[in-house]
């Protein structure tokens, strides 16, 4: 199992036969109803678009995760599988295989079965998506969730070999957590007790401007949490690659049940 962090919430994993590319944002810049006074991210790096992908995977329809500039530049033959939010937003730019996962719905792309896990709440009734993809020859397991929202019923789906998730906070004045780092990360780590886990939506080549950048307080972070863990005793690797990098998962495969 090989992962690939393109930043902030991107990702290629290459699971069993198939390359996924998760979340994807690559070129152009980052707004929210074209508010550039309010929010922007824009790369510092030009991050060149990943090829012979099997399937694109998006946890939510908002522009940070189904970016309009990438998605509009990626092959419309590529399949995407996404929460019913983001399967909406694809359709729109006209990709023709679109498979909208609610939760607790799975599917298999080759030997690989995705999962939808409850996940990030998006307004008062929306709940998006996080996902358990399993590689079915090993029966490793990879759980992600971009924003550190996951139900106590995940605990079912122990033992997960990988977790992607945050482990930086970040907060809004009279709101509270908008990504739920430290926290999260060990809730993650108790239930579905991994053999590795990697930081996620955190930036190393992009820079943000906006009104609501200046209100955001950050706190945590992987060193945080490695050192939390090590007074625990919990012998989780924390893995943390560079832009690019395309890392090989120290993992030990689990028997698969007959």
């Amino acid at each position: 199992m090989f992962t690939t962090w393109l930043d902030n919430n991107s990702w290629l994993w290459e699971i069993a036969d198939q390359k996924i590319l998760v979340d994807p944002w690559l070129v152009g810049a980052l707004t929210f109803g074209n508010a550039d006074w309010l929010f922007k991210g824009e790369k510092t790096q030009t991050v060149p678009l990943p090829n012979d992908i099997d399937f694109i995977l998006l946890t939510q329809g908002l522009p940070d995760h189904a970016h309009p500039e990438t998605l509009q530049a990626l092959d419309k033959s590529i399949p995407v599988v996404g929460s019913p939010n983001a399967a909406k937003v694809v359709r729109e730019f006209g990709f023709t295989d679109v498979t909208a996962l609610d939760h607790g719905e799975s599917t298999t792309r080759g030997g690989v079965t995705v999962k939808a896990i409850p996940g990030s709440p998006i307004g008062p009734t929306l709940l998006e998506n996080g996902y358990l993809v399993t590689e079915q020859a090993s029966g490793l397991k990879l759980f992600y969730e971009p924003h550190g929202y996951h139900p106590e019923s995940l605990k079912q789906e122990a033992p997960v070999d990988v977790v992607l998730t945050p482990m930086l906070t970040l907060s809004l004045p009279l709101v509270g957590p908008v990504i739920r780092g430290v926290k999260s990360a060990n809730e993650l780590a108790d239930w579905l007790q991994p053999q590795v886990m990697l930081p996620t939506t955190d930036a190393q080549e992009t820079t943000y401007e906006g009104l609501l950048v200046s209100f955001l307080s950050a706190s945590g972070g992987p060193a945080k949490v490695r050192d939390q863990f090590a007074a625990q005793d919990k012998a989780i690797q924390i893995l943390e690659p560079a832009v690019g990098d395309r890392l090989e998962l120290p993992l030990t495969p689990r028997s698969v049940p007959a």
